[in-house]
């Protein structure tokens, strides 16, 4: 199916990116992210199929979506990820296919998703310390992860890191961090901690300790004035230049929300729920459609009117959401 002129929401917003969820598990255990224990993951045959996934983004393609970006879970604990991102790739107007990953895995794939044309990798990485890594993660996996980080670098692949600011937690690696943009030519992009980590969270955006702003003052404090630059539409990144920096920093102010007007991007969840917000609880069951016999024309019926639907911001979603009780979900499951 040939790409269609962009579909817009309800406020106008287009929609060109989805943000494809290819399981729920991961081999981490990120304490922001669910417990310890971790958490009851799905049965297989509730998974969405990839060829269930390979229709879903052949008629969203018919709709206007260009851009695909894999994430989990952790992609990579799916066995055959990259033939199907591959064949994503041969979707007639998807001309953008990129990827989220904690990096453990990932090494070895490299060469292959240089070859199929990724165009871009998100690598989570939240310190650069050894101990601090196992701790925030209960996994000590760094070595591995910094072996995806050069390989992706020398296979020039953008690459660009992904660190969750936690209070008491890893705020002495904000600077480390940001100082790899001295020589190398990545994005390293400060994150505010939300509240998908399969628990409670009693900070508001307005009481959040590292907010956005208060990221950047830190920031500014060690490397002087940040210079803003223009970001691609539908960014949720505000990023920035640092005067003899080859690379460049990003602040994403995820739980204050600040970007949501300009919002691009849909979710689909490994199971097949389809969320226009990260905040909202699931506006379509996507498998219910695919497995219940649905034409290609009803699932596009049922997704535009999906879209025509779409919270304006993440407080109206949550708002939006019964009880409110988003903070014991965890980020795996709704597909970061």
């Amino acid at each position: 199916m040939a790409a269609s002129s962009v579909l817009f929401d309800n406020h106008g917003r287009p929609l060109e990116y989805v943000r494809l969820a290819v399981t729920d598990r991961c081999n981490l255990r990120c304490f922001y992210c669910m417990p310890e224990e971790g958490i009851k993951y799905m049965p297989k045959q509730q998974l969405l199929t990839y060829e269930e996934m390979e229709r879903l983004v052949g008629l969203m393609a018919g709709l206007g979506v260009r851009k695909v970006r894999l994430t989990g879970g952790e992609p990579f604990v799916r066995r055959d990820l990259v033939p199907f991102m591959a064949r994503l790739a041969d979707i007639p107007g998807i001309d953008d296919i990129s990827l989220t990953t904690n990096g453990v895995l990932t090494a070895p794939y490299v060469p292959e998703l240089a070859r199929i044309g990724v165009k871009a990798v998100n690598l989570s990485l939240d310190t650069l310390d050894q101990e601090r890594f196992a701790r925030i993660t209960r996994r000590d996996e760094l070595p591995r992860v910094m072996d995806t980080f050069h390989a992706l670098l020398a296979a020039d692949i953008q690459v660009k890191i992904n660190a969750v600011v936690m209070d008491g937690q890893n705020t002495q690696d904000i600077i480390p961090l940001a100082e790899l943009t001295r020589d190398l030519p990545v994005e390293v992009r400060f994150i505010e901690e939300m509240p998908f980590n399969g628990g409670s969270h009693t900070a508001t955006p307005a009481t959040l300790p590292w907010h956005h702003r208060r990221i950047r003052e830190h920031l500014e404090e060690h490397f002087g004035a940040l210079v803003p630059l223009t970001g691609a539409a539908g960014a949720t990144a505000s990023e920035y230049a640092v005067a003899g920096h080859v690379g460049r920093i990003g602040i994403i102010a995820a739980y204050s929300r600040t970007f949501c007007g300009t919002c691009n991007r849909i979710r689909l969840t490994a199971e097949g729920g389809l969320k226009t917000c990260l905040y909202d609880q699931g506006v379509l069951d996507v498998r219910a459609l695919l497995r219940g016999g649905s034409s290609d024309a009803d699932i596009v019926a049922a997704l535009t009117s999906a879209f025509k639907y779409r919270a304006a911001n993440g407080f109206e979603a949550e708002q939006q959401r019964p009880l409110h009780q988003l903070s014991f979900e965890s980020m795996s499951t709704i597909g970061g």
